[in-house]
């Protein structure tokens, strides 16, 4: 039977999120007769797994539904285990790079792809703990219909599963490798409170992950459209189209992958929002086939972020954003430039193309990374009150975070020297 992996990594309660999570997935096993592991990839403190548990433990029977629940400790032995098995160079390096001691929205992804291979899952379904699902006639609208009747197909085949096709024919033997959707609701980036407080520091803040030589136009239109989800709205009705998905029109917390996950894991960046987008620039850059559609998740904003401490992280988070972009850019330019020339006779990615394109990226100059935290600086005083206190923060770690971006991006590259036999190592051994 056809097994996929629906993954919810979370640091947060959400224990309703399960429950509706894991409603999706016997919504999923029962609609197109396949197996769905439910993996919670659980990073809380000890009550709020404990609670998790209970909730785990009282969810509805479902047929061709299994639950996987494991805290940090039981993540690290496992891991520790594929990597001593893969027989990699660097294992502690490799170690700390799949669970750091800070948090990673990419390595907590990567733990999801290589334990669902060892649960011998051929798709991963990722969902974020601060979504909901819409409801239309009664239902809820859930994104595992469009992925699961489009994943791993041909694209040839898939044809009649989606309303639309732009794909160029040149593409239809290639396999979807990726199906998602964005959201609707909350911004994707917690900052709503600088938009309309002030409009400027907005724009000085967010233009800054504009890719290079891009224009005051371009700047306006990428601020304008940036962290709002899906331009259709509500749900009305399905719609999927066939393409190379537009990275702008999807995001992680409603996703699907198939294959490319195994070829590829994600930048294992700590404290960095957007380190685990890298995926939906490589699958259309690569010319690989994938589906939009529009059955996008409610995104929501959690109490927790509000607090001060909370406030100074997360904003530590977006910073980092802005400074891997050096490096991620250029990266993108390489790769849309490479096209096909990425894949192999079997449509997977050639691996060490892909590595000198991230290694060559750090040799870029550093000075623009030391001019961003210069105007972010002045943005964030201009704010005032706790964003003033939070540039005072930033002014003392400076040359610190410009060695880290670059030290970030060479790091990736050797967990993606090292990912095949790492994927390799866990299919092998399972997970006990």
């Amino acid at each position: 039977m056809r097994r996929v992996c629906l993954a919810l990594p979370t640091h947060r309660e959400c224990a309703g999120t399960i429950a509706a999570i894991h409603a999706e997935a016997a919504y999923g096993a029962s609609t197109f007769g396949v197996q769905v592991e439910l993996l919670i990839l659980d990073s809380c403190d000890a009550a709020t797994f404990a609670a998790h548990a209970h909730a785990v433990r009282n969810l509805p029977q479902a047929d061709g539904v299994r639950v996987t629940h494991l805290d940090e400790a039981a993540q690290a032995e496992f891991l520790n285990r594929v990597i001593a098995e893969a027989g990699v160079g660097k294992p502690e390096l490799i170690a700390e790079l799949m669970l750091p001691s800070r948090a990673s929205y990419g390595a907590c992804t990567n733990r999801a792809f290589i334990i669902a291979a060892a649960l011998g899952c051929e798709s991963v379904h990722r969902r974020d703990s601060d979504v909901a699902f819409q409801e239309f006639e009664g239902r809820p609208v859930y994104p595992i219909h469009h992925e699961l009747m489009s994943i791993g197909k041909t694209a040839r085949d898939a044809v009649d599963g989606v309303t639309e096709v732009t794909l160029d024919p040149q593409h239809l033997d290639k396999p979807v490798v990726t199906v998602g959707a964005s959201f609707i609701g909350d911004l994707s980036v917690d900052i709503e409170e600088v938009r309309e407080q002030n409009p400027q520091a907005y724009f000085d803040i967010v233009s800054l992950w504009a890719a290079p030589g891009a224009t005051e136009q371009e700047k306006r239109e990428l601020v304008e459209e940036s962290f709002t989800g899906a331009l259709d709205g509500e749900f009305q009705g399905d719609r999927a189209i066939l393409s190379l998905v537009d990275p702008m029109r999807v995001d992680m917390s409603n996703i699907s992958y198939f294959q490319v996950h195994e070829d590829v894991p994600l930048p294992p960046m700590t404290d960095t929002i957007g380190s685990d987008y890298f995926h939906i620039h490589l699958v259309p850059d690569s010319t690989l086939p994938g589906v939009l559609h529009n059955r996008h998740v409610i995104n929501y904003h959690t109490p927790d972020r509000k607090a001060d401490e909370a406030f100074y992280v997360y904003h530590l988070r977006l910073m980092k954003f802005f400074l891997s972009m050096l490096y991620l850019h250029e990266i993108y330019a390489q790769m849309g430039a490479a096209g096909s020339e990425l894949l192999d006779e079997n449509y997977r990615i050639r691996v060490p193309l892909l590595v000198d394109m991230v290694r060559s990226s750090t040799s870029s100059d550093t000075a623009p990374n030391r001019a961003k935290l210069e105007q972010l600086e002045r943005a964030y005083r201009s704010l005032g009150g706790r964003y003033a206190a939070f540039a005072d923060q930033l002014a003392g770690r400076q040359e610190q975070l410009v060695v880290e971006a670059r030290q970030d991006i060479e790091e990736f590259a050797l967990l993606i020297e090292v990912w095949g036999p790492l994927v390799k190592a866990a299919k092998a051994s399972g997970l006990s």
